[in-house]
């Protein structure tokens, strides 16, 4: 158990260029939440926890995400609209704008790492200019112990500046907030944005270049637990699909919620050491783990209380994206440290809003490696401007906004395991069925959850046309018969009640992803091109 005393070690931050500065070093959650209450900026929940907001972004910004192009990243990151480049010298000038803006201001400081397995541990030193954003990073990075603080070396860097308005002319942004990673440096700086996740997702993306290409291990965007035989299970999926509330199982214990390695040794690590969940119509009756996370120590993002400061989980006037963090310890069941061994079971999860995916269905090597790379979920009307209908969306390798390297070398890398380890490969579907979205109904979150137990309890049956059929459209096997899951609504065609509509609809959405695959038609072998829909209309 880490020691959460206070730290009485004082640093100086000249050597990053902030001067003057009055350090606040390794502050306790509990002083973190006061100072932030003593500062007006934020308000304590009837549950105990700390409701902050964010300010003007309440979610990452892609487009204002930059990685220096410089000698280490020039020839391996794969450029474009995800992976956007910024000059070396541009950096400098702007890192040094940012350093004597934080000068002569109370700063609030942080050691902490990355990654649960020694072996692939990253020191991580965190610079806040607000007291609740240090408080994340003590809920979300790992918590060293008063040993390991004595002689921390950070390796990597983290300065914070929301309260920073860059000036896109003179500063090479596209506008006032900015998140650039800068590898030759080690660092990765933020500022024009209160939002916390930008926090974790720059280590993120930093990992998700230096595991694959230094240390020869798998980075993944997804969640994990383990039963007790030791089986590891991932969870891939994008936000909103069910990777935080699936892999919070009584029944298993959770290694993490977000971001793991998949090392050469055949272990898997959690990159963190706290979750950041969704709380959008959180219950405790449907996610009593998260619900009973939210407890003091823990920070509410974006939502709204009442007088008595009771939060209203389905109010979202002010984003859909409301949050919580806490530290991983708040759930009960959780494997310590957070690793596993090789994976038996790997879930994708899309939230299908056009209702057309099976709700579970077993994948072929190949097209594991096809949905990987293709990523899919959907938007569904009002989760953003314009968007009235359903809409297909697509982020490769279940997280493509984070990762620097083109999607095919992750994907390669995740083969290769997947076949090493004999894994099975499941879609589910957490979307629609019945029809689509404003038709049709959420899956119920008791049918997914039967599901997935059945695969880890090996009640699917064996692969063969008794026990499963193939999906016309979509190549996919799907179950016939599954405990405690109605037998029509393993088959989404049957929910439907209307064979026309519900083909012209796969369809359509058979069309959306060859599109989407094009791009990747060339770095892909003939056998992974197949692995997606073959039948589609013109």
């Amino acid at each position: 158990m880490v020691n959460n005393t206070q730290i009485t070690k004082t640093i100086s931050l000249e050597q990053y260029g902030i001067k003057e500065s009055k350090v606040k070093y390794q502050l306790s959650p509990e002083k973190l939440h006061d100072l932030t209450i003593n500062k007006g900026q934020g308000k304590e929940a009837s549950s105990g926890a700390l409701a902050i907001n964010t300010g003007e972004f309440t979610g990452r910004s892609p487009k204002d995400r930059f990685i220096v192009k410089d000698a280490i990243t020039q020839d391996r990151v794969w450029w474009g609209d995800i992976n956007i480049p910024f000059d070396s010298d541009k950096f400098e000038a702007l890192y040094n704008k940012v350093t004597a803006y934080l000068s002569n201001k109370e700063v609030f400081v942080r050691d902490s790492y990355a990654c649960a397995d020694e072996n692939y541990k990253l020191n991580i030193r965190v610079i806040n200019e607000y007291p609740w954003s240090n408080m994340f990073a003590y809920n979300m990075f790992l918590r060293p112990t008063e040993t390991e603080l004595e002689n921390f070396d950070p390796e990597w860097v983290i300065v914070n500046a929301p309260g920073f308005m860059a000036d896109p002319e003179v500063d090479g942004t596209r506008q006032h907030n900015f998140a650039i990673l800068d590898f030759t440096r080690k660092i990765a700086l933020i500022g024009g944005t209160g939002y916390t996740g930008e926090i974790k997702k720059g280590i993120f993306s930093a990992l998700n270049f230096i595991l694959p290409v230094f240390k020869n291990t798998l980075p993944m965007h997804c969640s994990a637990n383990v039963g007790e035989q030791g089986d590891t299970a991932i969870f891939f999926g994008l936000s909103g699909t069910g990777k935080t509330t699936l892999s919070a199982d009584p029944n298993r214990k959770l290694i993490g919620d977000d971001e793991h390695g998949w090392t050469n040794e055949n272990t898997v690590f959690n990159f963190e050491g706290g979750c950041y969940a969704k709380v959008i119509n959180l219950s405790e009756e449907n996610e009593p783990d998260i619900f009973n996370a939210i407890k003091k120590g823990a920070i509410l993002e974006n939502v709204i209380l009442d007088e008595q400061g009771h939060v209203n989980f389905k109010d979202t006037s002010i984003t859909q994206n409301t949050r919580v963090s806490y530290p991983i310890n708040h759930i009960d069941n959780i494997q310590e440290p957070s690793i596993g061994k090789n994976p038996k079971n790997i879930f994708f999860l899309t939230a299908d809003a056009f209702g057309v995916i099976p709700p579970i269905s077993k994948l072929t090597p190949a097209q594991a490696a096809y949905h990987f790379i293709s990523g899919y979920t959907a938007k569904v009307a009002g989760t953003e401007a314009g968007v009235v209908e359903p809409q297909p969306s697509f982020s490769a390798c279940f997280g493509a906004p984070f990762m620097p390297l083109h999607p095919a070398k992750y994907a390669e890398m995740l083969s290769k395991k997947m076949k090493e380890a004999g894994v099975n490969v499941w879609l589910v579907n957490t979307g629609w069925t019945g029809g689509p979205y404003g038709v049709g109904k959420r899956m119920e979150l008791k049918y997914t959850r039967a599901m997935i137990n059945a695969v880890l309890n090996g009640d699917l049956g064996l692969y063969n046309y008794d026990d499963y059929h193939i999906h016309s459209v979509f190549g996919v096997a799907q179950p016939r018969s599954c405990p405690g899951v109605p037998t029509e609504v393993l088959s989404p065609r049957a929910t439907w009640n209307d064979d026309e509509a519900y083909y012209t609809t796969a369809f359509k959405l058979t069309n959306a992803f060859r599109e989407n695959f094009k791009k990747f038609e060339s770095y892909c072998s003939e056998e992974i091109r197949r692995g997606g829909p073959q039948r589609y209309a013109f």
